[in-house]
Formats: C-alpha cells, structure tokens, sequence
C-alpha cells in the first residue's frame, strides 16, 4: 500500500503543474510564476525575505535598542518607554514595514488577498508567543464604517482570528480619520485622539486584551486603541501587529 503522504505528495505536484499551466498564477508579494500554487499565495522565497526585527529590543514596545549593554536588567527598556505614559504594556511584530513583509501586507490589505491572513496570523503568533500566554482576548482595532463598506474587510479582525485567542470587537471607530501613513509623526497622535469608544456590549473588564494591527509605526493608534480600553477596565493591554515601520534604535 503506498502511503498517505506519498500520495498527498503526488497529487499536490500534479495540482501544482495543472494550475501553473492552465491559470500562471503569479506571488502576490513579488509577481513571478507560483511554483507551487496550492501552497498559497505567496512564493516561499518571499516568507524567507521578512527581515525580522531583530535583538536587542525594547521589552515594553519591541523597538530597536542601540546596543545589548542597555539589556542588563530583565526588562530593557528604551527611554522613550523608561520614560513611561505608555497605555500598551508590551508590543511585537512578525518583522519589519519594509520589503517583502510590506509587499504581504498591502496585498491582504489593498488586493483583497484575504487568505494571506491565516499565514500572517500563524506567524504573529509564534512572534508573540510570549505576550498571547496568559491573554484573554484579541481586540482587532477596527476600521471606520464607511472604509470597512469599502474594503468589504477589516485586515487586523482577520489576522487576529488565527492566534489562538476568542477574538472581541470591543471596539468601534467613531470617526473617519487620515490614514496614519499619510501623516507625518507629529500629527498621528492627534489625528487618532478620540477616535475609538468601547462597544457598549463588550465586556473586557478585568481582562487582558492583545490589540492586533497590521502595521505599527509610531504606536499612535495601538495607544488610542489602549486608552478606551483602559478606561473600560482591561487589567493590561498588549499589542500584536503583522508589522512594524523600522525607525532609529534608541
């Protein structure tokens, strides 16, 4: 008897060449031929290219640290977070805003490609594995009304189903803003500022809540998002995000 995977194999390599003929499906990342369609939308050379965000790294908002001598206490943390203020209590990402990661994004996020968010959520996780232990819920920060009419999607409510976490839209956009990459870093905070409210219904008192994005660049929105929930009784909040803008070790 010939077994299972063998045969699972077989019938994958003649998908894989049935579709690579009959559709030329290109990565959704880079545009070059698909290999290997069935194993998804993105070519395996385009998940290897993700830089990482590498050690040392801030312990509270997961940024560069200019050296590993500012890691001698358990807790490193950069001075803008020593400085403290911060609603967000820890932050990680898969890696960096740049490249193929970015490329990723912006096809869940501009082209539909609604089943890259599987991949990136399975990745967010084993890159948040620390802060998802001990979690109670996955917030997604929510898009306005009018741009989810648009999208047909919230991209942060659908990374956020694949993290092992019951996923709670306790939060709602009560106003259309800017989008934040459009902004310069001086005007997010305020451009975001009062623009969320908890969902009457919700009930995230007491809870520890992971925020989950798809990208992170100055923090503005994670910390918006941190406030309402705070003020609704979230005992600590935590954030995820698929990626994070590359800005200047501290």
């Amino acid at each position: 008897m010939v077994p299972y995977d063998a045969v699972t194999t077989a019938l994958r390599r003649v998908a894989d060449g049935l579709l690579s003929v009959l559709l030329a499906p290109v990565c959704a990342a880079c545009g070059k031929p698909l290999e290997y369609p069935t194993r998804g939308a993105v070519c395996d050379a385009c998940w290897g290219a993700i830089v990482p965000v590498t050690p040392p790294l801030c312990d509270q908002c997961g940024d560069a640290l200019a050296s590993w001598r500012a890691t001698s206490r358990e807790q490193a943390r950069c001075p803008r977070c020593r400085r403290g203020g911060a609603q967000v209590a820890r932050s990680r990402a898969i890696g960096l805003y740049d490249g193929s990661l970015r490329a990723i994004v912006h096809a869940l996020k501009y082209d539909g490609r609604r089943m890259l968010a599987r991949p990136l959520g399975q990745r967010l996780a084993a890159a948040g594995a620390d802060l998802l232990r001990g979690a109670d819920i996955a917030v997604p920060v929510p898009l306005h009304r009018s741009r989810r009419r648009a999208r047909g999607f919230n991209q942060a409510e659908e990374i956020a189903r694949h993290l092992g976490l019951p996923v709670v839209p306790a939060l709602r956009r009560v106003r259309a803003t800017s989008s934040q990459t459009d902004l310069p870093a001086a005007r997010r905070h305020a451009n975001v500022r009062g623009a969320f409210a908890v969902v009457r219904a919700a009930r995230i008192h007491g809870s520890v809540v992971v925020l989950v994005d798809d990208v992170c660049t100055t923090g503005a929105t994670l910390e918006a998002c941190a406030q309402v929930l705070r003020e609704a009784g979230a005992r600590e909040i935590r954030a995820l995000t698929a990626a994070r803008a590359a800005l200047r070790p501290r």
